[in-house]
């Protein structure tokens, strides 16, 4: 991997929002790498590779349903392929606190992975799904992406992002099937000896 790209919207008022997941993770990958997010030469937050993180972090700017004009400009600049970006993003239709790691696939209904898809060209593009669960009957479905997580989730969003960031450093480091293979089903590490998890199945 190459490039991990977080997708969310801009702005303070969608900071801590569902929708704004991928945001959180690439965030914490970030701080635990002593990283630390600029104005890129595009519609983006970029960290540049380092030595110890061999991978750029990128936050899109473009708000969601865009997401693919930023992705395409980085893609120029770096001279890199589909297959080698990673995406992080929020999923309606898996638990919330369940990982979901795939190398391709449609977008699910989701606009950022959509826009991502048709700008490339191509659905094959590495990307983890974050589970924040499906909606209540009675929300609507933007208003439920864009509302903060309720009290329950907020005590467990921390284990959520911490293990959502293990996988992208997993993915960066030892290589996407790696990732796979540990973090899929997952919400957080495995204890030592035990069968835990967040989400797990």
């Amino acid at each position: 991997m190459e490039c991990v790209i977080g997708l969310g919207n801009p702005g303070k008022r969608y900071s801590d929002t569902r929708h704004n997941i991928g945001w959180m993770v690439l965030d914490e990958v970030a701080r635990r790498q002593g990283m630390s997010f600029k104005p890129g030469k595009g519609e983006f937050f970029l960290c540049e590779a380092t030595r110890r993180f061999p991978a750029v972090l990128l936050k899109p700017t473009t708000y969601m349903n865009l997401s693919g004009v930023a992705v395409r400009q980085i893609l120029s600049m770096k001279d890199l392929s589909p297959d080698e970006i990673l995406v992080v993003y929020d999923d309606l239709a898996l638990p919330f606190g369940q990982l979901r790691l795939r190398k391709a696939g449609s977008s699910g209904g989701h606009n950022g992975i959509a826009d991502i898809i048709a700008r490339l060209g191509t659905d094959e593009i590495p990307r983890i799904r974050m589970g924040i669960g499906e909606k209540p009957p009675e929300w609507d479905g933007a208003d439920f992406v864009l509302a903060n997580f309720d009290k329950r989730e907020q005590k467990e969003l921390p284990f959520f992002v911490n293990c959502a960031a293990f996988a992208v450093e997993t993915a960066v480091r030892e290589g996407f099937e790696a990732a796979m293979n540990e973090f899929n089903g997952r919400g957080e590490p495995e204890p030592k000896g035990g069968s835990g998890g967040l989400g797990g199945g």
